[in-house]
């Protein structure tokens, strides 16, 4: 999967390019998250932090944040 940082750094992408492809790693992220927490799967598998990791670049480029919570998990 790749990493928040990485699509940050990437100068070839502008910023709409940018938030569209970390809002697709947010939904792929939560989608791990949300397999492993019906799996029984160990939660403290870093998922978490790649979530935080993700909202934490699209708070950077001022993107409008998706609903978070349980519910959206």
């Amino acid at each position: 999967m790749r990493e928040a940082k990485d699509i940050l750094s990437d100068n070839s992408l502008d910023r709409p390019a940018k938030i569209e492809k970390l809002r697709d790693l947010l939904s792929e992220a939560r989608g791990l998250q949300r397999a492993a927490t019906e799996g029984g799967m160990d939660n403290e598998d870093g998922f978490t932090r790649n979530l935080r990791d993700i909202e934490l670049a699209l708070e950077q480029l001022n993107a409008d944040m998706p609903e978070t919570g349980a519910a959206t998990l």
